[in-house]
């Protein structure tokens, strides 16, 4: 739903529309797990309840995440921003030389990074609960999967932050702060909705 111009503070050049794009949920979702990964990964060994609970409650939301995934508002859902390598890897290119076009949900390594992320804190998710069961506690490879898939997810998330930086700078826009408000400019004729 597009809502309407605005002037700007001087009055006197309205501003562009905006659309509501990432719904509340999604943002809810982004914002909860940004936290209790950090909470997890900074308390990990050192205080093992509080880092075992913050893993529970990030199971929870990634579950929440997927189902989302499938019946969520448009730009949520996985059909919305999962795409082929072809495509990837064209975006990509265009990214390197500031020339990709604007989408108005994810681009496509934005949806890639949105997949590689739920997969690799699924794989910490898992791993740590494994960690508390009788059969696969002490077994090292358990523990070695939790470390390496948290430090995995850590890469992922310095790509994902670059990435946002770049696309921000490339197409004018503040994307931390489309998602805290749900707000983007509305698309262009060049833009991809």
């Amino acid at each position: 739903m597009a809502m309407a111009k605005t002037m700007t503070e001087t009055g006197d050049t309205p501003s562009p529309a905006t659309v509501a794009v990432w719904d509340p949920l999604v943002r809810v979702f982004h914002w909860s797990l940004v936290g209790l990964f950090a909470f997890a990964f900074l308390t990990g060994d050192e205080w093992q309840q509080p880092h075992e609970l913050a893993g529970y409650a990030v199971a929870g939301l990634i579950a929440v995440r997927l189902v989302w995934g499938i019946f969520g508002s448009r730009h949520a859902r996985f059909s919305s921003f999962v795409y082929g390598p072809s495509t990837i890897i064209g975006f990509v290119a265009d990214t390197v030389r500031m020339k990709a076009r604007r989408y108005l949900g994810h681009n496509p390594a934005g949806g890639l990074m949105v997949i590689a992320l739920l997969l690799a804190i699924t794989v910490i998710s898992v791993s740590g609960w494994m960690m508390t069961l009788d059969a696969f506690w002490g077994l090292e490879w358990v523990e070695e999967l939790h470390e390496a898939s948290a430090f995995a997810a850590l890469g992922l998330i310095a790509l994902h932050l670059g990435g946002v930086l770049v696309a921000s700078l490339e197409h004018g826009e503040n994307l931390v702060r489309a998602m805290i408000t749900g707000a983007k400019r509305a698309a262009g004729p060049d833009d991809i909705a």
